[in-house]
Order: C-alpha cells, then sequence, then structure tokens
C-alpha cells in the first residue's frame, strides 16, 4: 500500500465498496432491469464498468509493482461473484461475466499506468494543501 496518512479509513471504504458490490450481485435482476430484454448486454456492461472503477480505485492506494495483486484479488472477486450467483434461484452465473470483469480490470489497470495510479496520494496531500480554497 501506499504511504498514505489516513489508510485506516481508505480500508474501511474499500471494504464498504465491496459489501455494496456484492450485496448489488446479488439482487434479483428485476430489481436493477424492470425490462429482461435490456439486462443481457446492460449486464456486460455494469460488470466491466464496476470493475473498470474498482481496478482504478485499487490503483490509487497500491504502488505498481504491486498492480498484480490488483489483478489476482479482483479476478478472485469476480469468480466469488459467479459462484454465489450460481446459489441463488433468481441469478445466473455466466463466464461471460467474468470476461467483462477481466476487461475492466485490465483497461483500468491501463488507465492506472497511463497516470491515475496512486490518485488517493495525490488526493490526500490536495487536502493537506487546503483543498479547493485558492488560496
Amino acid at each position: 500500500m501506499l504511504p498514505l496518512r489516513h489508510e485506516m479509513w481508505w480500508r474501511l471504504v474499500d471494504i464498504v465498496l465491496l459489501l455494496i458490490v456484492l450485496a448489488a450481485t446479488f439482487m434479483p435482476t428485476l430489481w436493477l432491469w424492470p425490462r429482461p430484454d435490456d439486462a443481457l448486454l446492460s449486464d456486460k456492461w455494469l460488470h466491466f464498468l464496476t470493475f473498470l472503477f474498482l481496478s482504478i480505485w485499487f490503483a490509487g492506494q497500491y504502488a505498481r509493482r504491486s498492480y498484480w495483486r490488483l489483478v489476482v484479488g479482483l479476478t478472485a472477486f469476480g469468480v466469488l461473484i459467479e459462484l454465489g450467483q450460481s446459489m441463488i434461484s433468481y441469478r445466473s452465473a455466466e463466464w461471460t461475466d467474468l470476461i467483462a470483469d477481466t476487461g475492466g480490470i485490465v483497461i483500468g489497470l491501463a488507465v492506472a499506468i497511463a497516470g491515475a495510479g496512486g490518485w488517493s496520494l495525490r488526493f490526500e496531500q490536495w487536502l493537506e494543501n487546503g483543498g479547493a480554497r485558492g488560496d
């Protein structure tokens, strides 16, 4: 982890964020998509965008040399989601969801390598310098 001043708070937000994603993946599909014919395409984009966001989020807290751990951890999280969905009668596990997850991880880490990585450290520095006060 990067030398963050508020590591405990970042960890807390990490846990809450992962729990929200996990809870959302176990909701009945009709709660998210009232029209089932829209669900398939929307579901893949939602997987992709969720894991894109998660990879950029976590890349903000870890050094580039640790990105392989993010790949392993987020991929395992995606597998956990699919295993959980396979055990729920109103959800289904799909390989294409894992492909969408992986695509989001790869693109997210590419964005991190291109310059977004370490954003949380810069955010803490910005807050320490007075934020948006304009002084």
